[in-house]
């Protein structure tokens, strides 16, 4: 297995990942707070909803690296 099909692989799995941990994460407030309806602005992640942004983030860096690295390599 070359390296390019290796890129395209993890290309690939971050995304599906990506888009999965997206999805799970919980939204901070309805559609009302952005009008104002609600007084919580600013909320503190904690406990699995922090893990689970921070790994989203990973994530992130390795899909946006994956394609970087097929756009350089092949």
């Amino acid at each position: 297995m070359n390296i390019g099909v290796f890129c395209n692989i993890v290309t690939i799995v971050s995304a599906i990942l990506l888009v999965l941990l997206v999805l799970l994460q919980q939204r901070g407030a309805s559609l009302g707070a952005g009008m104002g309806g609600s007084g919580e602005l600013y909320t503190e992640r904690r406990g699995l909803e922090k893990s689970i942004f921070n790994v989203t983030i990973v994530v992130a860096l390795v899909f946006i690296l994956s394609i970087l690295s097929t756009l350089i390599i092949g």
